[in-house]
């Protein structure tokens, strides 16, 4: 078995600045917070001036999505199949009530309790709409949170959620086949 390689302290900052700094977003935007979030990208608030590279392609180049809205059972999976997606390091941030609680739809059958029942949330950002300021503010406990981090030179991934105890009671997407049985003639 591998041994965890700890990384000398300059070279922790070194690592931990680059990755503090150059933070490519993955924005999921599902509801009116998604516009607080294009907002705070314009050239007003600007987060681009904090390292922040606003639209990544693909989940596959982003180490950062925000949650932006109302996550819907229905969306559940979708978040969690693209969060699956990005690479390690991967942050988080839950921008705005929808994302953190559900906001104003919370006791909706179809609306999930908060973002962090389907993946690990690193920033929870408050309001309904949350202003533009409060996602600089966010980014910038992201930030302080990443300069911090311990890192190993193997790295690794973050320990799983618990598992979820509905998720024994919903059916599989493929049924096993099962094997074909000879009638029995021998009567």
């Amino acid at each position: 078995m591998a041994r965890d390689v700890v990384l000398p302290d300059p070279v922790k900052f070194v690592l931990n600045w680059g990755r503090r700094y150059s933070l490519w977003v993955f924005n999921f935007g599902l509801a009116c917070c998604a516009i607080e979030f294009i907002a705070a990208s314009m050239s007003r608030h600007d987060f681009i001036r904090l390292g922040v590279i606003p639209f990544a392609h693909s989940p596959r180049q982003a180490d950062l999505m925000v949650v932006s809205g109302t996550v819907t059972d229905k969306m559940a999976p979708a978040v969690k199949r693209l969060y699956d997606q990005m690479p390690e390091p991967k942050y988080v941030i839950s921008f705005g009530s929808c994302a953190n609680c559900g906001g104003p739809y919370w006791d909706s059958y179809c609306v999930t309790k908060g973002v962090d029942q389907l993946i690990p949330v690193d920033v929870y950002v408050p309001g309904c709409p949350p202003r533009p300021e409060a996602l600089l503010q966010g980014i910038l406990r992201l930030q302080d949170k990443i300069a911090a981090e311990e890192l190993v030179l193997r790295g690794g991934a973050r320990p799983p959620l618990p598992p979820d105890p509905a998720a024994r009671y919903t059916a599989p997407l493929i049924q096993p086949v099962q094997p074909l049985t000879q009638p029995d003639t021998a009567r």
